[in-house]
């Protein structure tokens, strides 16, 4: 089973091994949008993403990170 919009905190682990360089912080939705999308083990539908789970996956990252 792959990941979905709502596995929040997988996908911002999955983000920082993937984008060790990058400061979730500053991070645009569009790509971040993007970049969740093209994890290998991303399969659900890039259209059900919305603001608040973008953000969500953002705060995940940014604790991750730090």
């Amino acid at each position: 089973m792959g990941l979905r919009w709502t596995d929040t905190i997988d996908i911002a682990i999955e983000l920082y091994e993937a984008h060790p360089d990058v400061d979730p912080q500053y991070i645009r939705f569009t790509d971040l949008h993007r970049w969740v999308c093209e994890l290998p083990d991303f399969t659900d539908d890039p259209n059900r993403s919305n603001e608040g789970l973008l953000e969500g996956i953002q705060m995940a990252w940014i604790d991750e990170a730090s």
